[in-house]
């Protein structure tokens, strides 16, 4: 774990962001599409996390881009070229647009001031999106990386944060994946060589610091 004085220097409010991937009712939600995982993002307290964080962003002023998949009712523009994509279209619960499987979900709470970008196609949230152009526009250096899957979005989108060079921060208890040693394998051997890993209580200590140097 890095140490606080180093955390807190990433952790500048205004040039922060936080961004959530796939936290919408569709895939954490009680009756979301991947039932295992939705259990795990609740059981964990990831989601829980997440919702913690967001909170404490609004309150320190850090932007908060909330990232979602979803699909048109038709298909159209949807990726084919993976195995996860062609499951996806037999699922029982589909991310259609407009549809409350694509908002997200409970405890999170979003924000007057909060982005929402949504992805009809691939797996990354970061890239093909416009989360990248939206956080060059808002001066960001540092992306705090949370939600789901550690299986396949969160490692996307850290790894395009750091090619687009961003600096990551994982926040450990904030992530989930399926099964549950897997998320922490993967957070230990793989995003810890590209990313700070932090825990949740550590980012709200730096950011409460922040709101209070404010």
């Amino acid at each position: 774990m890095p140490s606080y004085e180093q955390l807190g220097d990433l952790l500048d409010p205004a040039s922060t962001v936080l961004l959530t991937v796939e936290c919408q009712q569709g895939v954490v939600g009680p009756d979301g599409a991947l039932p295992e995982l939705a259990r795990e993002a609740r059981s964990s307290g990831a989601l829980r996390n997440v919702a913690r964080l967001v909170a404490a962003a609004h309150e320190a002023g850090v932007q908060v881009i909330h990232a979602v998949a979803e699909r048109r009712p038709d298909g159209r523009g949807a990726s084919r070229n993976a195995r996860l994509f062609r499951a996806a279209e037999r699922l029982p619960v589909r991310q259609l647009t407009g549809s409350a499987a694509v908002r997200v979900a409970p405890p999170i709470e979003v924000g007057a001031e909060d982005l929402v970008v949504r992805r009809l196609h691939g797996l990354s949230p970061v890239h093909g999106t416009d989360v990248d152009a939206l956080l060059r526009n808002l001066g960001c250096r540092t992306l705090i990386v949370t939600g789901v899957s550690a299986n396949v979005a969160v490692p996307n989108a850290v790894f395009d944060a750091v090619n687009l060079g961003y600096t990551a921060v994982v926040p450990s208890d904030a992530v989930a994946g399926v099964p549950a040693d897997y998320t922490a394998a993967v957070i230990r051997h793989t995003l810890a060589l590209v990313a700070t890993v932090a825990t949740t209580d550590e980012v709200l200590r730096c950011l409460k610091q922040a709101c209070g140097r404010s």
